[in-house]
């Protein structure tokens, strides 16, 4: 017989799809969390252009607005995991003033391989968000407010702890550091009073794949809202979905559509239950209440005791 060959990336991501599904079965699902913020309004896919300093999304009433630092520039890809850190740790330790030992602490959880590479991906990661200010409200607001800039936010030296300045892609140093983030009064409110719980494992399996992982957590937190009952989001239209995901590159909307059907196949490998489909006319997708999700309702009852 002829043999199979399997790469090591679908290797990888047929066993992350068996250990959410165990996880799942047994009722031991680990979670992390998001900010509300950046679930209803996300960051770019990919790198912008660097002179572009201003990004803009919309969900309905609410806009987040991030101007970047110039050095920096705006956050992008996979930049959206270090919020989903930051609010897991903050939701963990009921603080807005938060602890972690070292970077490599933040790639295992999302089951990043600890090399030079990643470490010095995630490092510039968090420079182009905590050197950003990014205002999250209501157009309606006649002043936003900040809930994140980077006057409210104390580094405690830590980027000379733990930020490595070597140039060498060496493996990431095994000693502790004591890291330290201080979030503002706001920015922690919002996450303590807006928790998106997620599986973890879930989040770990997309960390490569920035727009599908905003696409599952919206449609987490977009069923979780809903009582017993569906919605019609459009795909492509003012306050449609093109305009809440940091999806500004697919601007021809039969390109957009055709993404998002590829993302929903890949979110029900990871969530067979999910209560999402495209809508036959292929122009909107229909969303029910997850509610009754064994899933979902795990999640929920873990949060909410």
């Amino acid at each position: 017989m002829p043999s199979i060959g399997i790469t090591q990336r679908t290797l990888k991501h047929l066993e992350a799809i068996q250990l959410v599904r165990e996880q799942r079965d047994a009722g031991k699902q680990e979670l992390a969390y998001n900010a509300r913020p950046f679930v209803l309004c996300g960051i770019p896919l990919r790198r912008p252009p660097q002179e572009q300093l201003t990004y803009t999304r919309h969900n309905g009433h609410f806009l987040l607005e991030i101007t970047a630092h110039p050095r920096y520039g705006l956050p992008y890809g996979q930049d959206r995991l270090i919020p989903i850190w930051v609010a897991t740790l903050a939701v963990q330790q009921k603080s807005r003033l938060i602890r972690f030992s070292s970077a490599a602490q933040l790639l295992e959880f999302f089951r990043l391989p600890k090399d030079g590479p990643h470490y010095h991906r995630m490092v510039e990661g968090f420079q182009r968000v905590f050197a950003a200010t990014i205002f999250f409200g209501t157009e309606q607001e006649p002043e936003r407010m900040a809930v994140v800039d980077l006057a409210r936010f104390q580094f405690f030296d830590q980027m000379r702890l733990w930020f490595s300045t070597s140039e060498q892609q060496q493996p990431l140093p095994s000693e502790d550091f004591d890291n330290v983030i201080t979030l503002s009064e706001s920015f922690y409110r919002e996450i303590d009073e807006h928790r998106i719980p997620v599986e973890r494992e879930v989040v770990a399996a997309l960390a490569h794949a920035p727009g599908v992982l905003d696409f599952y957590v919206w449609l987490v937190w977009k069923s979780w809202t809903l009582n017993d009952r569906a919605v019609l989001v459009p795909l492509v239209a003012e306050h449609g979905l093109n305009e809440q995901l940091g999806s500004a590159e697919y601007c021809e909307a039969r390109f957009f559509r055709r993404q998002v059907k590829r993302w929903l196949k890949r979110v029900k490998l990871l969530w067979p239950e999910c209560p999402a489909v495209v809508s036959p006319d292929g122009c909107s997708i229909v969303v029910q209440s997850s509610r009754n999700s064994p899933a979902i309702g795990a999640v929920r009852k873990a949060v909410n005791p």
